[in-house]
């Protein structure tokens, strides 16, 4: 059969770059084994069941996931350093990267989503706006609408807690690392490894930092204001808000630290670092949903 295509047009088709199907993995299903047992311990701590042995329930889901997360970054990072990835593997990883800080986008839009109906739709209703008299009357004669709403409908009070102080420190430390983690990917992008290295290190510190921060600041809510995920829907809003947060500042300071690790093993070159890109993503994601945390949560 003759050749379908002109000498001109073989001339300017591109060569061909084989794209690489990774072998079959065990550790999606020992991840999927980690979350079930990590839930199933979680519900026992609460629920007190099982005899009291929910704490190692969970001890053990987390450190199965803790080994999944380290064979799996394992297998990444070889088939990465063999040279196993073309451009459209690469083109991929970006798609899929982009696409998950859509879904955590979406993930928080949800929550901050509660947070808006519960101040400017639940709590005017509760107060009689919009021709609820009969069910503010009904339902909470005695509830005054405002936000934060520090009293339960079981009369339990709380105290809101304010934007001075670790919030307002955690806010500039978040903003530093910022800064840190951009001066390490210009430094990456030019072949400053020093640089790279030192500023790196300081962003994952700042996020060590951070996350420490915040877990002193739970225990003063807790111990000093009773804020709690009881304290009504003040509380629960700004659990979920911020401790769904924290946990992010958790994966992407863990994401920086193995990428830290692999800069000093000598990976990644001014052309070649997606791996670091995707993680500096994922921390100004990280960012910028605090900020908005800090202004609708702890401000207004």
């Amino acid at each position: 059969m003759a050749n379908p295509y002109s000498e001109h047009d073989q001339a300017i088709q591109p060569p061909h770059e084989p794209y690489y199907v990774p072998a079959t993995s065990i550790w999606p299903i020992v991840g999927a084994v980690a979350l079930f047992l990590i839930a199933l311990g979680a519900g026992a701590t609460v629920g007190g069941l099982f005899g009291g042995q929910g704490p190692w329930i969970l001890l053990v889901g987390v450190g199965i996931l803790l080994l999944m997360v380290v064979g799996w970054f394992r297998d990444v990072i070889r088939e990465s350093m063999g040279g196993l990835y073309s451009h459209q593997m690469d083109r991929s990883f970006r798609q899929g990267m982009s696409w998950f800080i859509f879904s955590e986008v979406m993930f928080f839009a949800a929550f901050f989503g509660a947070l808006f109906y519960a101040r400017m739709i639940a709590v005017p209703w509760l107060g009689g706006a919009g021709n609820n008299a009969m069910t503010h009357a009904v339902l909470w004669p005695d509830f005054v609408a405002q936000w934060p709403l520090v009293v339960t409908p079981g009369g339990t009070t709380t105290e809101a807690m304010g934007a001075l102080g670790l919030p307002l420190y955690n806010t500039l430390i978040l903003l530093t690392s910022s800064v840190t983690v951009h001066i390490a990917h210009t430094a990456l992008e030019e072949d400053n490894r020093p640089r790279l290295t030192l500023f790196l290190l300081l962003t994952v510190l700042l996020g060590s930092l951070f996350v420490y921060l915040q877990g002193v600041e739970y225990v003063h809510a807790y111990h000093e204001l009773g804020l709690t995920l009881d304290a009504g829907v003040y509380g629960n809003t700004f659990f979920l808000l911020t401790g769904f947060h924290g946990m992010h500042v958790t994966l992407g300071t863990v994401i920086l630290f193995v990428v830290w690790l692999r800069v000093l093993r000598g990976h990644f070159s001014s052309e070649k670092h997606f791996a670091f890109q995707a993680g500096a993503w994922y921390w100004h994601f990280v960012d910028v949903v605090w900020l908005g945390l800090f202004v609708f949560v702890y401000i207004l």
